[in-house]
């Protein structure tokens, strides 16, 4: 059993071949601007301060490396889809997860955040379409579940209509413990 609190950062790359290379196994988690990656780390971890929690969207830009008990690592990706500072931060994570997809063999699992508020959109979409055309393993992780109502649950479920009745999701808060403790069973069945 992975102990998620035994959780380090490692570094941040803006290229692949900078990567850490200690473990054979990785999982990435990748969102839209703002869906809550940060805070989801930190709450699965049990630390607020290892991932960088912003308000301003956008400011991931790197891939962090995070090294989990000595087991694996969890990389958070920048976010996509949020055109503040321009075309130049859809450039980079097109181009630096572009990079990241094809050239790492550790990847076990991409696990897709989307702000269940929000559900899936057409961005969202195009990524699970990206990860379908390459044969990338993903698990659809609906963030800030505590902050929805039944009806808006419901619309939520509705969406996953779009991307395919066999695709696991997990509807994720971080401040509710049980839903942090299936996340981390998911990543341990993928590894």
């Amino acid at each position: 059993m992975i102990n998620f609190r035994n959780t380090s950062f490692v570094k941040s790359v803006n290229d692949v071949t900078n990567k850490p290379s200690l473990y054979s196994k990785e999982v990435v988690f990748v969102g839209r601007s703002n869906v809550g990656k940060s805070s989801l780390i930190n709450a699965l971890v049990e630390n607020k301060g290892i991932a960088k929690v912003s308000s301003t969207p956008g400011k991931t830009t790197l891939l962090n490396y995070f090294d989990v008990d000595h087991a694996f690592y969890l990389v958070d990706a920048p976010g996509y889809g949020y055109a503040a500072k321009g075309v130049k931060l859809a450039e980079i994570f097109a181009c630096l997860m572009t990079s990241y997809f094809e050239k790492v063999k550790t990847l076990k699992c991409t696990f897709l955040l989307i702000d269940s508020r929000r559900g899936i959109l057409d961005i969202d979409l195009e990524m699970i379409d990206y990860l379908n055309y390459y044969h990338i393993p993903f698990i659809i992780v609906f963030t800030k579940a505590d902050k929805l109502t039944q009806k808006e649950k419901v619309a939520c479920l509705k969406s996953l209509d779009q991307v395919g009745k066999d695709t696991q999701y997990l509807f994720t808060s971080s401040s509710d413990r049980k839903s942090l403790s299936t996340l981390k069973g998911m990543i341990e069945s993928v590894l």
